[in-house]
């Protein structure tokens, strides 16, 4: 198997476990709200961030103030919702991210994108990571949502998407824009030694 294999089948797999915070990522119309919301009320996390600036419904970029009435009617508290609203793209938000995990004390962190974009978000929010020295203190587990792939939306099938989301990895790539499948695979590695080590930060602090 390839590396980018093995990476595709780790992160659309990854195994979840209590965390600080789950990481909403704006995009894709309200098709992420759900599984988020469903993270939080299982329990994984009792706080939901919600990440994105961006206000252009024609690609499926609601703000939150458009999505805040859902969240609220899925039986999220307003004080359980942390805003992150100043990003305008995927690498804006992993480093507007870290810097509130930090900021905050948080160690463990789910990363909620559609499944088409968890590949490319994830890279990004590693490659943040290592540029910031926290990919060895920081855990970051994949939970993609999983809405229709042929779902006829008004920015394209998801399916699709995904084509175009991999040539992007691989432009990014090329830039150093991104984490490598290596690296990935690697931190991935280290991550599920971890999982059951250490404590998310709100049950270190009661």
């Amino acid at each position: 198997m390839t590396d980018r294999e093995k990476f595709i089948a780790l992160t659309g797999n990854d195994r979840l476990s209590k965390a600080d915070v789950i990481v909403l990522l704006e995009g894709d119309g309200q098709a992420r709200i759900s599984h988020a919301v469903e993270l939080f009320r299982t329990g994984y996390a009792g706080l939901i961030l919600f990440s994105g600036g961006i206000d252009k419904p024609e690609y499926g970029s609601y703000p939150l103030n458009s999505l805040l009435p859902e969240i609220l009617s899925l039986g999220v508290p307003e004080n359980c919702i942390v805003r992150e609203v100043q990003s305008l793209n995927t690498r804006e938000q992993a480093e507007n991210v870290s810097r509130l995990a930090v900021k905050n004390g948080w160690s463990r962190l789910i990363l909620v994108a559609s499944h088409y974009h968890q590949y490319r978000a994830f890279l990004t929010f590693l490659k943040v990571m290592e540029e910031m020295h926290l990919d060895r203190k920081l855990l970051l587990f994949n939970s993609p949502a999983r809405p229709d792939w042929f779902e006829e939306t008004q920015y394209g099938q998801r399916f699709q998407l995904l084509e175009m989301e991999f040539r992007k990895i691989e432009e990014y790539f090329s830039s150093g824009h991104i984490a490598t499948y290596k690296s990935a695979i690697d931190f991935l590695k280290w991550a599920s030694l971890q999982k059951n080590m250490q404590a998310p930060y709100s049950e270190r602090i009661s």
